[in-house]
């Protein structure tokens, strides 16, 4: 596995993975983990070291936000105003603040989640989001079209990293927090750095290849 440079946070992907194999990474000093299934995120975190920051990467039922919202560090993942209004009232019911990505829609590959750029407008132009005091947008995350053709991938993440600088001058000019691009995963994640990621979701360069067969 290639380097990480010093500036981009290492997201290690341990969905489906064993606490045991959690721990093993944790002890190597990881403390950024993602996990897609908030039943299983949830398990982990009352089991394993408080100190474990833990990004929910999938996508998110608006209905299982309750569960993650006492804990969670980062979703990834909103893809919906009304995804954001959920994530702001459960904030609200536990006292926090929880950061938030906007989800966008960058592959050729119609099976992936996301915005395009003007729904993310609308989201940010509406009044009910101007009114939230629960929820920090503090950037973007996007995947590229597994492919082999670097070509495209570097034009998605490109694609990617331009929708954040327009939301960035745009809308989080004057917000420090806005910071955070979301691309890259294990067999892409070169790539990715190059483009301008911040955080890279690598699994199976970390833990090996999943195990499907444990996934509920």
């Amino acid at each position: 596995m290639a380097t990480i440079p010093e500036g981009v946070t290492l997201l290690a992907v341990s969905k489906t993975k064993p606490e045991c194999d959690i721990m093993e990474a944790y002890e190597f000093g990881v403390r950024d983990f993602g996990e897609n299934k908030v039943q299983e995120m949830t398990r982990k975190y009352e089991a394993l070291p408080k100190d474990i920051r833990w990004h929910l990467i999938g996508h998110l039922q608006t209905n299982k936000v309750k569960y993650i919202a006492p804990y969670v560090h980062l979703v990834h993942s909103v893809d919906s105003l009304k995804l954001l209004q959920e994530i702001n009232k459960e904030a609200q019911k536990c006292n926090r603040v929880i950061s938030c990505l906007l989800q966008f829609h960058t592959a050729s590959e119609e099976t992936k989640f996301g915005l395009l750029q003007d729904e993310a407008v609308q989201i940010l132009e509406s009044e009910s989001y101007k009114q939230m005091q629960n929820v920090q947008i503090c950037g973007v995350m996007g995947m590229a079209t597994n492919t082999d053709s670097t070509d495209l991938i570097h034009q998605e993440f490109k694609h990617l990293k331009s929708i954040f600088d327009f939301l960035k001058n745009n809308y989080f000019s004057d917000n420090q927090s806005f910071k955070t691009i979301s691309m890259g995963m294990s067999q892409d994640y070169p790539i990715a750095i190059e483009e301008g990621s911040t955080i890279v979701r690598v699994g199976s360069s970390i833990f090996g290849e999943r195990d499907y067969s444990k996934q509920s």
